[in-house]
């Protein structure tokens, strides 16, 4: 880990924690603990926050792991806020049973979040019993070993690592499924079957939560490709993997599913998670005759290809993804955009405009949603750059394709954008994420005037490059990077900034940053100093005048978490 690299910082914990007037800390229950109770302990430092969805989802897995390790008393937590007022912070921390830096006491809070250049939440950084740095990747620790990872030093981690390197050479049916106190998988009638009895079989692992509604429609797609293969003789079963939090829940959907599973809340299950590094449902591992994976997942496969696409053997998909191939090369917009009646997308009014009118000209096909932040703070950008390359080629057209949860949050939505959509629950709508791989939201995909897919990434070539990414072919995008590169050529290596006194700025290439001059996206070029992660654009790095600090306010900022922060569905990111 990156952790072992770098000399590794010590903290003295009373000046890390403390203030002038302070030296505790505090319980929900409003009790003060000494800091100088915490010697002798590996202390974690939670930087959370309850408008952070992605907080809200890791604090019980640390609160589990937490309590696993009390009996110990060897590990204390102390949670550092980020919420925005008292009340927010007292409701969110009445959830968690470790210390906490009071909420009054900005200053503590705000210096630890630089000291420990926290730029994304949920972040844990956990400190030995001398205070020295253990890890800066708590989160990423407590999610995949859970209690497991304690004492969480370098040694520890590598041992685990090292341990699941092993379980994967020596990897067989009985490894995955068997636990010590359970040899066997159920029926939905509760009839126990020996893992045993299913060796020398091929296996689908399906990962699950049944009580999730958007997984029916594949497990249905499921039980059909079950039932004929099993009316056909093969030597074949599946295994569900379910995720559910309930057992009730589970138990009721489960009944009438003709496969077998694991128990529901078995620990083997979040084990198997991590094993097999899984990040999105639906999940089908397949798992050989001899044991050993034969593909981490075909559930796509199976969405797009049913009972083709067995045995899921490397042969097989292949000849699959020669046959998709072909597909591909004969693309047309009218292939992808009509469905059997549905040959036409809606403008303003729910005017009908026919797919046929939009043969020839450039297209973006825009998945969003109201709900989702990102998408709301994306939409300004697409409409600047929409209208701009309006004005130049009339050739070109957006179309909306939307994830949202009902019919007045789509009509609101599509409401503030000048383009075409399909209609609100279109079934094209799957069957376009299905073939695009739409795995999050935003995403533009841009396809061409044959009606060929351009690129699946339109969403990053709008952020960094605006109108000036049309066509958004690999050659334009091209072209933008050399004139970039004959940009830089006039201009200076180094630079000194009033800015950043501290240090001389150095021209580097950067994917993306955003401005501490003027707080705007930036790309390609900034004058960066590494060891501050200090960026400013060209124009304001090379302006004689220094340019005043301000928030870069979206279209609908207030309704974001957080002023200042951004969510992508993993984490919560400062804007």
């Amino acid at each position: 880990m990156e952790d072992q690299l770098k000399e590794v910082p010590t903290h003295d914990l009373e000046s890390l924690l403390c203030s002038s007037n302070r030296d505790f800390l505090i319980r929900n229950s409003g009790d003060q603990v000494k800091v100088q109770s915490l010697k002798g302990k590996k202390v974690g430092l939670y930087f959370s926050a309850s408008w952070c969805g992605p907080c809200q989802s890791f604090t019980p897995k640390l609160v589990k792991v937490y309590n696993e390790l009390l009996s110990d008393s060897k590990f204390e937590v102390v949670f550092v806020s980020a919420d925005q007022d008292n009340e927010s912070f007292d409701k969110y921390f009445s959830k968690m049973p470790w210390l906490a830096i009071p909420f009054s006491d900005s200053e503590t809070r705000n210096g630890l979040d630089k000291l420990f250049d926290v730029s994304g939440i949920p972040h844990l950084v956990i400190l030995d019993e001398n205070g020295k740095e253990l890890t800066t990747e708590g989160v990423i620790i407590i999610r995949e070993y859970e209690a497991k990872g304690f004492p969480f030093t370098p040694e520890r981690i590598q041992e685990l690592k090292e341990q699941e390197e092993e379980a994967k050479r020596n990897q067989s049916l009985k490894s995955l499924l068997v636990s010590p106190s359970r040899d066997y998988v159920i029926r939905s009638n509760g009839e126990k079957v020996p893992v045993v009895e299913l060796e020398g079989k091929i296996i689908l692992l399906y990962f699950s939560i049944v009580a999730y509604e958007e997984s029916l429609a594949f497990t249905l797609k499921l039980v059909e490709i079950y039932q004929e293969l099993r009316k056909e003789g093969e030597n074949f079963e599946i295994v569900m993997i379910p995720l559910d939090d309930e057992e009730s829940s589970f138990k009721q959907k489960f009944e009438g599913i003709p496969w077998l599973s694991l128990p529901v809340l078995d620990k083997t299950c979040a084990k198997l998670v991590h094993y097999f590094e899984l990040s999105a449902l639906p999940i089908v591992v397949v798992i050989g005759p001899d044991g050993k994976t034969i593909h981490p997942n075909v559930a796509e496969v199976i969405e797009d290809h049913g009972r083709k696409a067995y045995p899921f053997t490397s042969e097989k998909l292949a000849e699959i993804e020669e046959l998709e191939k072909i597909k591909r090369e004969s693309q047309t917009l009218e292939s992808i955009l009509v469905s059997g009646d549905s040959d036409f997308v809606i403008g303003k009014e729910g005017v009908k405009v026919r797919v046929s009118e939009l043969v020839g000209k450039n297209i973006l096909l825009y998945f969003s949603a109201h709900w989702c932040p990102p998408c709301r703070a994306f939409l300004p950008k697409l409409i600047e750059a929409y209208h701009e390359i309006k004005a130049k080629d009339d050739k070109f057209e957006v179309i909306f394709i939307s994830s949202d949860r009902d019919q007045i949050s789509f009509d609101e939505f599509f409401s503030t954008m000048p383009w075409l959509a399909i209609p609100f629950g279109d079934k094209r709508k799957v069957s376009l994420s299905r073939l695009f791989k739409i795995q999050g939201i935003p995403t533009l995909v841009a396809v061409g005037p044959t009606g060929k897919t351009v690129t699946t990434v339109a969403r990053n070539l709008i952020t960094y490059h605006g109108a000036d990414a049309y066509p958004f072919t690999e050659e334009r995008i091209k072209e933008i990077e050399e004139h970039y590169e004959k940009m830089a050529e006039e201009w200076p290596k180094k630079v000194r900034h009033a800015l950043h006194e501290k240090h001389e700025l150095d021209l580097s290439k950067r994917a993306g940053y955003y401005c501490d001059g003027c707080n705007e996206f930036g790309q390609w070029w900034s004058f960066w100093c590494k060891e501050c992660d200090f960026d400013l654009h060209p124009k304001c790095a090379l302006s004689d005048k220094d340019k005043d600090k301000g928030d870069v306010q979206g279209e609908d900022e207030e309704k974001n978490p957080k002023e200042g922060w951004t969510c992508d569905g993993d984490m919560c990111h400062k804007a």
